[in-house]
């Protein structure tokens, strides 16, 4: 099969990990060849991290600039900070929501008092499209919400990302990867969460 290179960005403790995992055993499962490569960086404290995940061939576990076919991110102010890796024209698939680093919380609340704005949703939307136009963001919060537990937004961003022209892994192996790599009682949630993303995903890309 053609590569097929993917860059799974996020901060400490949003899942970001078990995904790559889940995508890593998915790929196992159908007898593709496929490196993952992590960069944890300041992870214990809402630091950035990202994962590599190369399926098909790939010698080294670091996809090159520019070369991404898509990014997965956890929050959307990590789109933008990884998109340097992303290929023209490639997709990005991200949660709307945006995360305020600790470091600058005391900045936030200074930037309210002087009635300015932080970074907004349109914004980092309007740098992405200097990339590419094949954009979707999801609700990935208001959608783990609503499978039951809050802390499936990586499967719901996941779901979202499996019906893209292209992508490598079906569904059913990607359910059946979930299935074996979440705490058992969390099944459910992780793949009701999932559905729901694939069920967003197709939602938005519907023509207005």
């Amino acid at each position: 099969m053609k590569n097929y290179d993917i860059l799974l960005a996020g901060v400490g403790g949003q899942g970001l990990m078990l995904l790559s995992a889940v995508m890593g055993e998915a790929c196992t499962r159908k007898g593709l060849d496929v490196v993952v490569g992590a960069q944890h960086g300041l992870s214990q404290r809402s630091g950035s991290i990202s994962a590599h995940v190369r399926i098909g061939g790939s010698h080294s576990p670091l996809i090159p600039y520019g070369s991404a076919d898509l990014i997965i991110a956890m929050e959307a102010m990590e789109a933008l900070r990884y998109v340097e890796y992303l290929k023209d024209g490639g997709y990005v698939v991200m949660n709307s929501r945006i995360m305020h680093p600790v470091t600058e919380t005391g900045m936030l609340v200074q930037r309210r008092r002087e009635n300015l704005p932080y970074v907004t949703l349109e914004q980092l939307i309007g740098n992405l499209g200097k990339v590419t136009s094949n954009i979707i963001a999801v609700e990935a919060n208001r959608l783990a919400e609503e499978s039951g537990n809050p802390r499936t937004e990586n499967m719901v961003l996941l779901g979202a990302a499996s019906g893209l022209e292209g992508f490598p892994l079906e569904e059913e192996a990607l359910k059946e990867a979930i299935r074996r790599n979440v705490p058992e009682r969390t099944i459910g949630a992780n793949l009701k969460a999932f559905d729901l993303g694939v069920k967003e995903a197709r939602r938005l890309k519907q023509p207005p």
